[in-house]
């Protein structure tokens, strides 16, 4: 390369980085400061009314997994802690597999209609991100409640004896999380299914396998992809999930979201609230980098 070349090969990179430098301010003030803070304020301890005080103390990091006794200073397990985050982990898993359980058979009968009928389907899947998440919500309170319409329906069938109490429970919870992100599983599984060649089942057949092996070693190592998008896409927003939990599951079904959201309202315990919110992102970072990690493995076999 020539010396003029790389000077404009220099000057278009310079002029690239200028023009692109109000976006990087942006993105810097607008996201990387807020956690920056958040990061802080984990190693800091609580103020006496809320807010932080100034200094160094571990203490918000102890805190998630250990109380300290009042009188003697003895360290404890913090069950409560304990029993949120296997709660948030355990709903999160349970909402992704059903999600998936729900969403593979949609995608599929979305997939195998006619390309003009797709499009009304995809329609209908998409319809209810129009609506605040809050109306879903209240929707799904109003379908479960002990006077609601699944109650009345099973009642009126003779299939039940006296009202479901579904409301208020980890069972609510989990209901409302699988019908407000089903969509992000039908999603991406269609994506992966739409591109399906058909002609590799007449193929299995042909070679006489059965359906389950024809699902197990067709279809799923195809669109493994898709199911793994479809999986990141639901587990990482439900385990940091709030407005569903508190709704749902009242007060004293927290998760994690909920959880961080105490901390920082009614417990005044900031340092605690900010070392909860690194640890749930920590969480969700791994999560994706695991996903990227395998989407990038597929993609090298794939060339």
């Amino acid at each position: 390369m020539s010396p003029a070349e790389q000077a404009e090969v220099t000057r278009s990179a310079r002029n690239g980085w200028l023009l692109s430098a109000p976006a990087l301010v942006v993105l810097t003030l607008a996201a990387i400061g807020p956690l920056a803070i958040v990061g802080a304020y984990s190693f800091m301890p609580p103020g006496e009314f809320g807010n932080v005080a100034w200094g160094f103390s571990l203490e918000a990091w102890q805190g998630i997994l250990f109380t300290k006794d009042i009188f003697d200073g003895t360290l404890a397990w913090a069950d409560a802690n304990l029993t949120i985050f296997w709660r948030s982990v355990k709903l999160s898993v349970l909402t992704t597999v059903f999600a998936f359980v729900v969403g593979f058979p949609t995608a599929w009968f979305i997939a195998t209609r006619p390309p003009k009928a797709r499009a009304m389907w995809l329609f209908l899947i998409t319809i209810p991100f129009w609506t605040n998440l809050l109306i879903r919500t209240f929707a799904i309170t109003e379908i479960i409640r002990k006077e609601g319409l699944l109650n009345t329906v099973l009642l009126n069938l003779h299939i039940i004896g006296q009202p479901l109490e579904m409301i208020y429970t980890d069972t609510a919870v989990f209901i409302g999380m699988t019908y407000v992100y089903l969509p992000l599983m039908v999603l991406p599984l269609f994506a992966s299914l739409d591109r399906f060649d058909m002609r590799l089942l007449e193929a299995a057949y042909d070679l006489y396998a059965n359906p389950w092996q024809v699902l197990r070693r067709v279809i799923m190592p195809i669109v493994k992809p898709g199911i793994i998008a479809g999986s990141i896409l639901v587990f990482v927003p439900s385990l940091g999930a709030y407005v569903t939990p508190r709704l749902l599951g009242g007060g004293k079904n927290m998760m994690i979201g909920n959880f961080i959201e105490l901390q920082f309202g009614q417990g005044r315990n900031w340092p605690l609230g900010a070392s909860l919110s690194v640890t749930l992102l920590i969480i969700v970072t791994g999560a994706l980098l695991v996903y990227v990690r395998y989407a990038n493995r597929e993609t090298r076999h794939g060339q």
